[in-house]
């Protein structure tokens, strides 16, 4: 029996692998911090006889409330990522499985490796509409990618769309490939009308670094990107530095964040109401988004989600918030779950690639439904 994490995103520690009834694992932090919670491993061994997994010290993870009623990813072809019951104590998560192969690979959640990151990327510079470009490069040396789709015109309205500043929440870039998908599709009138409305700009992954060394939430050397929009640097968030820089050129009318949530078992949008400039105006942007979404598809509510910041409380740092104060404008960050939108559960799947992708596809309807109001 043997267990490899020696691949990209790969991230795990072996306490204990001495036998398949006892597997003893814990999950390591992302480089210069002491924030675990992603982990993502293969283990080779016997099919057909069970493997107990213990992974340990999981109350000094980052989001222990995260392991609550969590079911593990796994997968057999790197394709098809299933759901594994697993049962959580306080400090250890418990799960087992007879593998039907002699490989096996598991997950926090279903990984958006950098090779099909490329594809995605290259796949729509295809459409005649849309230019690939690199703004920059981040400190291990990866290309910070921008897609966008439209010609800038007078008029045109400028749509932002980011995904994957904490690099662990990879159903932010399955959510993306979905919009993406849609929007570059020409029999679609809701792409087409948006092409020829607005310039939609697309970041689909803010964090190659910590996306490809296996981090949940931070770059190559411990940043947490989505704490930098007041005052990035080259040094330490490039990342956040380019993409600034390129909105402060172009202007912002909308901006959507995409991020999971490692608790929260829905999916829900975190709005700007803390910014010191929001105002009824902005309020009622906000309600007309969800409205529309909420109308658009049942994989999305408004009842559970983040407590509303007390007016002029919101922290500049975080993208949405500084986005929406900077250029006075409708911001969201999107949140979809680790585990399960449980008011449409999926016992075998959970929330899944699939569903993100579906939801990314739903999301441009609900642009579409509000850029005229921009």
């Amino acid at each position: 029996m043997k267990i490899f994490s020696n691949f990209e995103s790969g991230n795990i520690h072996i306490v204990k692998a001495d036998t398949p009834n006892d597997i003893q694992i814990t999950i390591p932090a992302d480089n210069q911090t002491e924030i675990s919670q992603w982990f993502h491993f293969r283990l080779e061994s016997t099919s057909q006889e069970q493997h107990d997994f213990n992974i340990l010290n999981l109350a000094k993870s980052a989001y222990p409330e995260g392991w609550k009623d969590y079911d593990v990813v796994a997968s057999y072809d790197r394709n098809e990522w299933f759901r594994i019951p697993a049962e959580f104590d306080g400090d250890t998560l418990r799960f087992s499985v007879i593998p039907e192969s002699g490989s096996m690979y598991f997950a926090y959640f279903a990984p958006y490796s950098y090779d099909r990151h490329q594809d995605l990327l290259h796949s729509a510079q295809s459409h005649y509409a849309c230019e690939l470009e690199t703004l920059g490069t981040t400190l291990d040396g990866n290309d910070i990618s921008l897609l966008t789709i439209g010609e800038p015109a007078e008029g045109k309205k400028n749509i932002w769309v980011i995904g994957r500043q904490h690099p662990g929440e990879t159903m932010a870039e399955w959510f993306i490939e979905g919009l993406l998908l849609r929007l570059l599709d020409e029999t679609d009138t809701v792409g087409k009308t948006l092409i020829d409305n607005a310039v939609i700009r697309v970041v689909p992954n803010m964090n190659p670094d910590g996306s490809i060394r296996g981090h949940l939430r931070h770059n190559a050397i411990g940043v947490n990107l989505n704490r930098e929009w007041q005052t990035p640097s080259v040094e330490r968030s490039p990342e956040v530095f380019y993409v600034r820089e390129r909105m402060l050129e172009t202007g912002v009318d909308m901006f959507l964040d995409i991020h999971g949530d490692e608790a929260i078992p829905y999916n829900f949008v975190a709005g700007s109401e803390g910014i010191p400039s929001y105002n009824e105006e902005l309020a009622a942007l906000e309600d007309h988004f969800k409205q529309a979404l909420l109308t658009i598809t049942p994989e999305f509510q408004d009842e559970f989600g983040y407590p509303k910041s007390a007016p002029g409380t919101a922290n500049l740092t975080v993208g949405s918030n500084w986005v929406a104060e900077q250029f006075k404008c409708l911001a969201y960050t999107v949140e979809m779950p680790f585990k399960d939108h449980i008011s449409h559960a999926d016992a075998l799947y959970g929330w899944s690639p699939a569903r993100s992708a579906a939801f990314g596809n739903d999301m441009l309807a609900a642009i579409l439904a509000t850029h005229s109001k921009l």
